[in-house]
């Protein structure tokens, strides 16, 4: 009963998320007239504009992102066994944020329109999961292998990705330093459908194997003797927690803490369980996203800073005062 209550307070507090999302920004617009243009899309005038254009695209997309990144957290937490572990552990951001760099720099947007930049971000992240793969199919995909072959490519993609912003055109850096900041102001309707081709499918093949990543928690020998097929579990999850992260950071950048934050703080309320774990930090994704994102475009309006700076800054001091509260002295 109480996860049952703990399910609902998180829908109220998603909703809410949503409504207040929409509401605030450069332009605050009232509660009232909010309801009124949802409603009634096809009038036109300036809240319709920046409702249904701008607002709810990008609080759409947050939510998918937030959602996208706080499941594949949690997966890579219990698949490595390691409280440490995030989205971004075996390398797929550096290989994205090598693609956006390179699509940048040298301007393939002008050739590709809009979606050149996530294309190649999307590239990037893709060659960063075949080369992880490939490298520790060779060792039977062992957590220490992947691990290992992942902060490794991560430093060699984050060096290559300097040297080219070293010789870069100043305005071009600082596009690409902006993206890498993570940035929900691309945002489109367009977006939104690939990345939750990807996002939304992921995450339900995940949660198929629920039980199974409860087993691995366990350690891999007790797994085993528990009837899993560990390799094969193991490249499962992998690919389809790495295919999630690369669509979510070809989208929006490299927006931190959230798959390492959200996964931790659900646990203390559901437990271990990832059938329950999953969902909840899908939906405790998405609402720190779509609030970090508001509070990203209003506390300097009409300025915006990128939300990855908001996560960054709030989820790791959040994170630390949760860790030194937290009197569980194991993760998992």
């Amino acid at each position: 009963m109480k996860k049952i209550n703990f399910f609902i307070f998180l829908i109220v507090i998603l909703i809410v998320s949503l409504i207040f999302s929409i509401m605030f920004g450069g332009v605050s617009i009232s509660f009232k007239d909010v309801i009124y243009t949802i409603f009634h899309p096809k009038i036109v005038d300036s809240n319709q504009t920046i409702i249904w254009k701008i607002r709810i695209p990008r609080v759409i997309l947050g939510l998918f992102i937030g959602a996208g990144l706080a499941v594949s957290g949690c997966v890579f937490q219990g698949m490595l066994r390691n409280p440490l572990a995030d989205p971004y552990t075996l390398g797929v951001s550096g290989g994205a944020a090598l693609g956006a760099s390179i699509g940048i720099i040298f301007r393939f947007e002008k050739f590709l329109g809009y979606y050149g930049l996530p294309l190649f971000a999307f590239i990037g992240a893709f060659i960063s999961i075949s080369l992880i793969y490939l490298l520790a199919l060779r060792r039977n995909l062992s957590v220490t292998t992947l691990i290992l072959i992942g902060v490794v490519l991560s430093f060699l993609f984050s060096a290559i990705v300097t040297l080219i912003l070293s010789v870069s055109d100043p305005q071009k850096v600082h596009l690409t330093i902006i993206w890498l900041m993570g940035d929900l102001s691309l945002a489109d309707s367009g977006l939104i459908l690939p990345v939750s081709l990807f996002v939304i499918p992921g995450i339900l093949i995940l949660f198929l194997f629920s039980r199974d990543m409860d087993l691995l928690t366990l350690g891999e020998e007790k797994a085993r003797h528990l009837g899993v097929d560990v390799k094969l579990i193991r490249r499962v999850l992998f690919l389809f927690s790495s295919i999630i992260t690369g669509a979510c950071v070809s989208s929006s950048g490299i927006i931190g803490f959230v798959g390492l934050m959200v996964p931790h703080f659900i646990r203390g309320f559901t437990g271990p369980g990832h059938r329950i774990l999953l969902p909840a930090s899908a939906i405790g994704g998405a609402i720190l996203l779509v609030l970090a994102d508001t509070l990203a475009r209003t506390i300097i309006s009409p300025l915006e800073l990128p939300v990855g700076v908001i996560t960054g800054i709030f989820g790791g001091i959040f994170f630390l005062i949760f860790f030194l509260r937290s009197k569980r002295k194991e993760i998992f």
